[in-house]
């Protein structure tokens, strides 16, 4: 028990800067008028990705549904479920990696830094509570993924190639980074690739070029898959 005292009064006798959340201006800058529009705005970009998902998901069900229809004497392993759980994996996985090694490995940027700046402890601070935020939903929609891989692995009639796994992760991590770029560094202007550069714009839009060449290396697998199969077109 005196041990414990002794620690609980080391932690009150701490300055503010040991707790973040602890320190006014800290708080006062997460919490204050923008605290929803920012948590609506990390919401929004998932949103999205969300209905992109769905829409692709659908379109691609009903492709499949037609060509069992018009081809009742072929036995077609249906390509949508793991197709489905990849992309929503790799969005998840696509998130983590931005956040890991832009975020925090490289410190390139950090989720509000062009609105913040990130240049002392009360900025760095506010910045990293909305980064953690960020890597929140990231862990909502992994987890989704797995579940829907799980799903797919007891499905007999779904086919459960590695390479239609690999496409649909390449699918979800640029259809990620192609939203959130638009989003986050075009639209609304939170932060950019390179924060700190003298012109922003070169390294946005590679960042977005590369995002479109990863979701068209994806559908060309899937594409590749489809041909090696023989499936026919529809």
């Amino acid at each position: 028990m005196r041990k414990l005292t002794m620690v609980l009064c080391c932690m009150l006798s701490m300055p503010a800067y040991s707790c973040p959340l602890c320190n006014r201006q800290i708080r006062e800058g997460i919490y204050n008028s923008q605290f929803y529009p920012n948590l609506f705005t990390m919401l929004l970009a998932f949103v999205v990705l969300t209905i992109i998902v769905i829409v692709l998901t659908a379109i691609s069900t009903a492709r499949h549904r037609h060509k069992m229809q018009a081809h009742p004497q072929l036995i077609l392993l249906s390509p949508v479920p793991l197709t489905t759980a990849g992309t929503v994996l790799g969005i998840g996985i696509g998130g983590f990696i931005d956040g890991i090694i832009l975020h925090q490995i490289l410190q390139m940027h950090e989720m509000l830094s062009n609105k913040i700046p990130a240049t002392d402890y009360i900025g760095k601070s506010i910045n990293m509570f909305w980064d953690g935020i960020f890597h929140a939903f990231c862990l909502i929609v992994t987890i989704i993924g797995i579940i829907l891989l799980w799903q797919v692995s007891k499905r007999s009639n779904a086919d459960h190639s590695g390479r239609l796994l690999t496409a649909g992760l390449f699918l979800g991590w640029g259809i990620f980074n192609l939203v959130e770029g638009i989003i986050d560094h075009q639209i609304l202007q939170l932060h950019n690739v390179i924060e700190y550069a003298h012109n922003h714009q070169p390294a946005n839009y590679l960042f977005l070029g590369i995002s479109v060449v990863m979701i068209l290396f994806g559908y060309m697998i899937i594409r590749s898959h489809h041909r090696s199969h023989h499936w026919p077109q529809v």
